[in-house]
């Protein structure tokens, strides 16, 4: 059975005006896939939320659920994204760019339930100019934007400041802040993992989360843990010691350690 994932989001203009709830997404999506015979594996979810929303500094898109499946789409054994109609991925066109060329990386195509015949993998000529042209602006951005930003970003790294982007797990940022702030409920299992980490060294990345799972811990999203979600955090323990890391930068950090260096966590 081809195995997908289900994407959903309202913002909450959106939700008045096109009544697509989340409820009704995600209603849709798993009638789609009994339907179709597909093993849906998980919906992402993303509540009040613009589909244009960009944060121009990174150029990332400001959606949770969206980056969530984008960084599991590396990991995750599936085919397919399945939405309700591009909209809800989507409303412009450099937001599409950035989406489109995640999902390519990871040989990952999008099902819209209303619109049958769409792919990202087409090659009807005028998207192919389009999408063209999209990539060399996104390109010609993406550089100018790092030559206004790189040298400010480093100089912050260099004195040990959170240099912006989606916060550790374990921390918080105010939006609109560069100053990260621990979350105790989050830096709790940090430290119960990498207490088992050093208890159990022979544990594998699943007994790791599913030791995680029945304490009782769950991750940013209160969702139960899974390896993928243990490693990103085991692959912090410079960060959690206190250090930070902006490109090629390394210093002592700005934030509050989680981990403390003289117990050899």
């Amino acid at each position: 059975m081809e195995k997908v994932v289900g994407y959903v989001r309202v913002s909450t203009k959106g939700q008045v005006k096109d009544g697509y709830s989340l409820d009704y997404q995600v209603e849709e999506i798993k009638k789609f896939c009994n339907l179709k015979d597909l093993e849906l594996i998980h919906i992402y979810k993303d509540k009040g939320i613009s589909g244009a929303k960009v944060d121009e500094e990174a150029m990332t898109i400001e959606r949770d659920g969206l980056q969530e499946m984008l960084s599991d789409l590396e990991h995750l054994d599936t085919t397919k994204v399945i939405v309700l109609n591009t909209s809800r991925l989507w409303r412009s066109d450099i937001v599409k760019v950035l989406i489109q060329r995640e999902l390519k990386k990871n040989k990952v195509d999008i099902n819209s339930i209303e619109q049958p015949n769409y792919s990202i993998f087409n090659h009807d000529p005028s998207d192919f100019f389009i999408n063209g042209m999209m990539e060399l602006l996104d390109q010609y951005q993406r550089l100018e934007i790092t030559l206004k930003l790189s040298r400010g970003r480093r100089r912050k790294a260099q004195n040990g400041g959170y240099a912006g982007g989606r916060a550790t797990f374990g921390y918080d940022a105010k939006k609109g802040s560069k100053q990260l702030r621990v979350n105790n409920k989050q830096a709790e299992v940090v430290r119960e993992l990498y207490k088992l980490r050093s208890d159990f060294p022979s544990w594998s990345l699943s007994e790791l989360a599913e030791a995680l799972n029945d304490k009782g811990y769950t991750t940013r999203h209160n969702k139960s843990f899974t390896k993928v979600q243990v490693k990103r955090i085991l692959d912090k323990e410079d960060f959690y010691k206190g250090f930070y890391k902006y490109g090629q930068v390394t210093s002592t950090g700005q934030h509050v350690s989680i981990l403390d260096t003289t117990r050899g966590e």
